[in-house]
């Protein structure tokens, strides 16, 4: 097996993947994030047929979101970071996978995936199955904020606590991590989608107007927030479905309702850091105050939330460069320390 390891080390392409309820990405090891598409498969109605064609998975797919005929349903295939649809998921990897590999064909790659934290072991299993499946000649399990720590570049190995909020699309991954391990971890199923269910729930109710999923995270992207910022925060113009007369129609909505709208999502997510500090032993609590927190995933782009955990915690809260791939460059750093770094992380990896 040893050999065999060698092997596959100097002649297949390693891929890291970072298999996310919106988006998944895909980087090689030595040269960093090549695919970053959504998670989203379109297949035919009534059946787990996929259409053929590249068309069927990721970008394309994405824009049929909502938008599809009567014959063809698009869908994403996790839900809440974890495979809810087992053979669209294998198709939608075996996608990415040959995409990525390319003439590089020949031999199966080895792939390290990261899953939340908080996933059972039947979760899991289903992750290494469809990667399995999909072409992976071994796979890897990594849990979610420790590859986002890793991609962040936090010193997680050293013998100092490191904290990350990864706020991705389906889970929000709290842990405190030193000497290469996760010393206290909390996995909570609010984030970027409930963000966006919550907007599109304060339509229905504020103005009756019925909106998708797509515009609602174009409206929380563009003037979403978690706290009033400098300035003029100005206003969007919102174009869906009059709930009462059934016609399509548009409401001009103003950044403080957006921020109205968010506060339940975002409380959940701050209670949820919160409740990791309260259970962190005393000398780890000491650093981070000195180390603060961290933040990662696409979550951590929306303003002001470095502003509501500061008066939360009193920590200091800084967002990583490039949030939304820390936890994919994370997993491409992994594949480079890979016989090093296994045995240490092997409670977190499905060998």
């Amino acid at each position: 097996m040893e050999l065999l390891d060698r092997l596959l080390k100097y002649f297949s392409l390693d891929l890291g993947i970072d298999l996310g309820t919106c988006n998944t990405l895909v980087a090689v090891r030595g040269q960093g994030i090549v695919l970053n598409e959504p998670s989203v498969v379109a297949v035919r109605k009534g059946t787990n047929q996929v259409l053929k064609g590249g068309q069927a998975v990721g970008w394309y797919a994405k824009e049929m979101l909502g938008k599809t005929p009567g014959s063809i349903t698009a869908i994403r295939p996790l839900k809440d970071g974890v495979i809810s649809d087992f053979e669209i998921t294998e198709a939608m990897l075996g996608y990415f996978i040959n995409k990525v590999r390319g003439k590089y064909n020949f031999v199966r790659p080895r792939v390290v995936i990261s899953v939340p934290s908080g996933i059972t072991a039947v979760e899991k299993r289903a992750v290494t199955d469809s990667a399995d499946r999909a072409g992976a000649s071994r796979t890897y399990l990594i849990e979610e904020p420790m590859a986002a720590a890793i991609g962040a570049g936090l010193p997680f190995a050293e013998a100092t606590a490191s904290m990350i909020v990864d706020i991705g699309g389906g889970t929000t991954e709290v842990a405190i991590m030193s000497l290469a391990d996760i010393a206290v971890c909390e996995s909570v199923r609010v984030a970027g989608d409930d963000m966006d269910e919550a907007i599109i729930n304060y339509l229905k109710r504020t103005y009756n107007l019925m909106v998708g999923e797509q515009t609602a995270e174009r409206i929380k992207i563009e003037i979403g927030s978690a706290a009033e910022t400098e300035g003029e925060e100005g206003s969007i113009d919102v174009r869906g479905r009059d709930m009462i007369s059934g016609l399509p129609r548009k409401a001009t909505i103003s950044a403080a309702e957006i921020r109205e709208a968010l506060q339940e999502p975002i409380n959940s997510i701050i209670d949820t850091v919160v409740r990791t500090l309260e259970r962190a032993e005393p000398e780890l609590a000491a650093d981070l105050v000195e180390n603060g927190i961290t933040l990662a995933g696409g979550g951590a782009l929306l303003r002001g939330l470095p502003t509501v955990l500061y008066k939360a915690t009193g920590l200091s809260v800084r967002v990583a460069e490039d949030p939304l791939t820390c936890v994919a460059r994370g997993t491409a750093i992994f594949l480079e320390h890979l016989e090093e770094w296994k045995e240490v992380l092997e409670n977190d990896l499905d060998l």
